[in-house]
């Protein structure tokens, strides 16, 4: 389609750290710096998307701003929420733009809903993008330009009127299959021109309009008091979930609370399912080649989540996604390492060759391959996701034992094999060392679930595994320093390894713990951020470098304060909190040489992680007596 460079010769997309993420828990959108929604995909998280300009200049979006002004003043999300707030300053006047997917009182009353499988709660999503304007100094002329294009920029909207007037307009796309139909409600007189439906006026002081766009039966605001009061309800909503999480009054709470924001925008409600990304195809390199689709739910993920979640108090997210983990894994079928939102178990992947790509990477991939390969962490992703949850009910579910049993025989029977691993390689299978980590942590807490379910045989049986791979992992995983290695046979490092202290494999103090996470930040970093891996000594199937992985380099500050280093910890946790956009979200990974945020975003992984450091580091403190927090609520 479109060049990815303007004619001036500077990117014609801005850096993906300044997306603004929103989210009503079933749908998502990116809003760039200009007041673009440069990303939504309907009805789902994992649709096709309607607006894709993240992808493709020419792919769809939907500007609301003032005419002639591209750069806003200011921007914040509304404290406690995901409500974005644009603030305009023009050579003529002021203006604000609000910006929520919207929240509602539960409206399935008269029917069940098709999709939901968790418990309905007082709240669900009304299905509308709702943007409020208000010029609040001299005279402003507002423009919106609505360009949606269906089925990932494949096929054009057509837009038809509805109604006698000028104020709500349709969008379909009759010859393709994707069957969302838009509809635009607003106080402006909408044009409809081709593909366009369009809008300008002139604001004065106290002046106001809104423009709503929804995507099912709920019906849309009609008024500006109407618009104002679905805004208000939706505030309503994120304060009344804020106000369940309990957070530390610490200097960096605000990063947990935004982080906890990110996560809850990130899950699918009907199911409880945790999207990996908003986004398919930010690359990991600057126009590389290494541009995966994230909107899927992986089970590794699951431990973190669960960890993260029940941390700061979010239990009930905690207790959805757990029941999404245990729906997918049931002993009718094999584990696989990722599903879709909605439990889909295929997700094939295809490449959209029509499209030019974010700043010119290809190919852009929807679907995901990786769902095929054999991972030998997901036994153990699983196992311990429930040994967590089981620990503090001091019970396991009688119908999650045929389950749990399946998975540690699973994990028994094909720990000796090479898999493809945690970074999901696609080269060769290797026996990589952290693959074997886990089908211990999977038979060790098979272990542990057997003897509360009170079955010492299998107790003692998988136990007797356990220590076998313990053993196998010191003899083999280990080189003549002491450290553990990406592989066995080999000497590369692997941030992976970064979990042996994390997952108890071994004490804290032992030789080899040190040895290994000293080796991590002194080997394997750039500019004191973490590596995956150096891709000069992996066979990962693919060409290119790539950035330090944020989610690795969190890991290190969690290892570091678990092996007594928390003033190294703190600093580096410091140095990596800076890197947060500039509204508190995190990429996949960090360009150790221009600070630029690079992959899918935001990432839950990466705000897991983060999670996970920012509590190590406030226990270190509270242990040492150099902070004591005070248990808030907001």
């Amino acid at each position: 389609m479109t060049s990815p460079e303007s004619l001036a010769g500077r990117s014609a997309h801005p850096p993906i750290a300044d997306y603004a993420f929103l989210s009503d828990c079933e749908s998502n959108c990116l809003i760039a710096p200009s007041g673009a929604v440069e990303w939504m995909c309907l009805p789902r998280h994992d649709s096709p998307s309607v607006f894709g300009a993240i992808l493709d200049r020419a792919a769809g979006s939907f500007r609301l701003g003032p005419h002639g002004v591209r750069v806003p003043a200011a921007r914040r999300y509304l404290p406690g929420s995901l409500m974005l707030e644009t603030t305009w300053k023009t050579p003529t006047g002021w203006l604000i733009v609000r910006d929520a997917l919207l929240m509602g009182p539960w409206h399935q009353v008269s029917e069940r809903s098709h999709s939901h499988r968790r418990t309905p709660t007082d709240y669900d999503a009304e299905h509308c993008l709702l943007r409020t304007v208000k010029c609040v100094s001299g005279v402003v002329d507002l423009a919106m330009v609505c360009e949606p294009m269906f089925g990932y920029g494949r096929r054009e909207a057509r837009w038809t009127y509805d109604g006698a007037g000028y104020g709500e307009a349709v969008a379909s796309c009759p010859d393709l299959d994707h069957d969302v139909i838009l509809r635009l409600t607003t106080d402006l007189r909408v044009g409809l021109e081709g593909r366009t439906a369009g809008a300008r006026t002139r604001l004065s002081q106290g002046d106001t309009a809104f423009v709503a766009l929804s995507w099912s039966a709920v019906p849309a605001p009609q008024t500006w008091t109407d618009a104002v009061e679905r805004m208000g309800s939706t505030a309503e909503y994120w304060r009344q979930w804020m106000n369940v999480g309990v957070f530390p009054d610490h200097p960096w709470s605000r990063y947990l609370a935004r982080s906890a924001l990110t996560l809850k925008g990130l899950t699918y409600a009907p199911t409880g399912a945790l999207l990996a990304a908003a986004t398919t195809s930010l690359p990991e390199t600057p126009r590389g080649e290494r541009n995966w689709d994230y909107r899927f739910s992986w089970i590794r993920d699951s431990t973190f989540a669960l960890w993260g979640l029940y941390t700061i108090g979010l239990d009930r997210e905690a207790n959805d996604f757990f029941c999404f983990l245990t729906e997918m894994c049931d002993a009718d079928h094999d584990m696989q390492i990722m599903y879709g939102i909605g439990g889909e178990r295929e997700l094939p992947e295809l490449t959209l060759d029509h499209l030019s790509g974010y700043e010119g990477a290809r190919p852009i991939r929807v679907g995901n391959a990786a769902y095929l390969q054999r991972q030998h962490d997901v036994w153990g992703a699983v196992l311990d996701s429930v040994y967590l949850h089981a620990r503090s009910r001091d019970q396991v579910p009688e119908s999650l034992w045929p389950v749990l049993k399946r998975a540690v025989e699973e994990a028994a029977k094909h720990w000796r094999e090479p898999d493809r691993g945690i970074w999901e390689s696609r080269g060769e299978p290797q026996h990589f060392t952290s693959s074997k980590l886990m089908c211990w942590v999977a038979l060790d807490r098979g272990a542990k679930l057997a003897r509360l379910h009170d079955e010492p045989g299998f107790a003692d049986d998988w136990q007797a595994v356990a220590d076998e791979i313990h053993e196998d992992i010191c003899t083999h995983g280990v080189d003549e320093r002491g450290v553990f290695v990406q592989r066995y046979g080999a000497t590369a490092l692997d941030a992976s390894l970064l979990l042996v202290p994390l997952l108890r494999f071994l004490p804290r103090n032992d030789p080899r713990v040190l040895a290994t996470v000293r080796a991590i930040a002194d080997e394997l970093t750039e500019d004191g951020m973490v590596l995956r891996y150096r891709v000069s000594e992996t066979d990962d199937g693919l060409t290119g470098t790539e950035g330090t992985f944020t989610i690795c380099s969190f890991w290190l500050v969690s290892a570091l304060v678990e092996i007594g280093e928390p003033a190294e910890a703190t600093a580096l946790c410091e140095k990596l909190l800076s890197y947060a956009s500039p509204l508190g979200l995190y990429a996949e990974e960090i360009d150790p040489l221009t600070g630029r945020q690079l992959g899918n975003f935001p990432q839950a992984f990466t705000h897991l992680a983060l999670i996970n450091a920012i509590t190590h580091i406030i226990r270190a403190e509270e242990a040492a007596g150099t902070f004591i927090p005070t248990r808030q609520r907001f």
